[in-house]
């Protein structure tokens, strides 16, 4: 029996447009969470979400349909993440003034978290550190910590997810966990 999203996605690569719309419906919200997770900006993580659709429509036709259907999906969300995130870390320098946008140092091109008082209050300082130590993680580190504690996959979907051994996911969250526990040793 094949599953609601393979189904859909048959539908949709024959032209359905209501299959499609539900394949959105059913993965805006989690492709969202997984890219502002990622990229820390709402704004980016609109524009991740949006693009990884496209890709989703324009590929169906290269969709293994032996393979979960999340899984391709979360593949496509992740790596357009990390792309985003290797260009960002290229581009900007904290200090560095850039052409492109007059009197912007690099420190106002950080996102903003848009806080109000009453989100502020439930944002513990702990949870905040944390936060911030995994926005520092490097990217081949921080997409295994974003999948595995907070989209809660297993090992064997995120090396399904990323298309690496699971050997080398459980040792990017061993590294990731120890480069966190160091970072936070001294703040909590």
């Amino acid at each position: 029996m094949k599953s609601l999203e393979t189904r859909l996605a048959k539908l949709a690569l024959k032209g359905d447009q209501r299959a499609f719309a539900e394949i959105v419906d059913l993965y805006k919200d989690k492709l969202y969470h997984l890219a502002y997770r990622m990229v820390g900006n709402r704004q980016e993580a609109e524009d991740v979400t949006q693009e990884a659709f496209l890709r989703v429509y324009k590929n169906l036709d290269r969709y293994d349909q032996n393979q979960k259907f999340s899984t391709w999906i979360y593949r496509i969300a992740t790596n357009l993440c990390i792309d985003r995130l290797r260009k960002r870390r290229a581009v900007y320098s904290l200090d560095a003034e850039s052409s492109d946008h007059e009197g912007l140092d690099g420190y106002s091109m950080l996102p903003s978290d848009d806080r109000t008082p009453e989100s502020e209050l439930i944002l513990s300082e702990t949870q905040r550190l944390i936060r911030e130590a995994m926005d520092t993680l490097p990217v081949k580190y921080k997409s295994v910590m974003v999948l595995r504690y907070l989209q809660d996959m297993s090992l064997q979907e995120i090396s399904d997810v990323l298309d690496m051994p699971v050997t080398t996911v459980k040792t990017r969250v061993h590294r990731g966990r120890e480069f966190l526990r160091k970072k936070l040793e001294n703040k909590l």
